[in-house]
């Protein structure tokens, strides 16, 4: 399976989400799943490439043009795509993957899951999104969606696009479903 991680490219972040997605690599590895992921070197992108690569598995990195002329491409991308932008981006890991992942991220790691589940949510493809909800890190996000829901403007059938797993064992078992 082709898995793509939406994730942080930074840095400062708690300690304990470096150790999950380092747990995410190894396991992806270890059960022959494929990374696709956003290229770049920095943050939790690139601890999940290289828990990956240093497993033996294979990471796809799709790269915008402006992360390679800054000089911020992952050394654990096996197989690059260039691409122009991030919309780019997005529409060329979405077409690589058969699930995606959203670990701990920001204003890009929303772009990338509200991306996925809003073209899923309409008929373009059928891939689900899971929130791996580290020590609760998308509760806020889910308590809005659960408000969303309330009034009525989120269509029935969205939980089957964005699921939430809260622990390892949890996603493993939606990976594996």
């Amino acid at each position: 399976m082709k898995i793509a991680v939406f994730c942080s490219a930074n840095s400062n972040l708690d300690p304990d989400f470096f150790k999950m997605t380092e747990e995410l690599g190894r396991w992806m590895a270890e059960n022959g799943h494929t990374l696709v992921f956003g290229g770049c070197n920095l943050g939790l992108m690139e601890c999940v490439a290289k828990a990956v690569h240093d497993a033996g598995g294979t990471t796809i990195g799709v790269v915008p043009m402006i992360i390679e002329k800054g000089g911020k491409v992952s050394d654990y991308v096996d197989v690059k795509m260039m691409c122009d932008n991030l919309s780019d981006r997005k529409d060329l890991m979405l077409a690589q993957c058969d699930v995606a992942v959203a670990l701990p991220g920001g204003v890009g790691t929303l772009d990338e899951i509200f991306t996925i589940a809003a073209s899923a949510s309409i008929g373009y493809h059928s891939k689900p999104v899971i929130l791996y909800n580290m020590k609760g890190f998308w509760n806020s996000l889910l308590a809005m969606l659960d408000d969303l829901k309330a009034k009525g403007v989120i269509r029935s059938g969205f939980d089957k696009t964005l699921m939430t797993a809260d622990s390892m064992d949890e996603l493993k078992a939606l990976l594996t479903r």
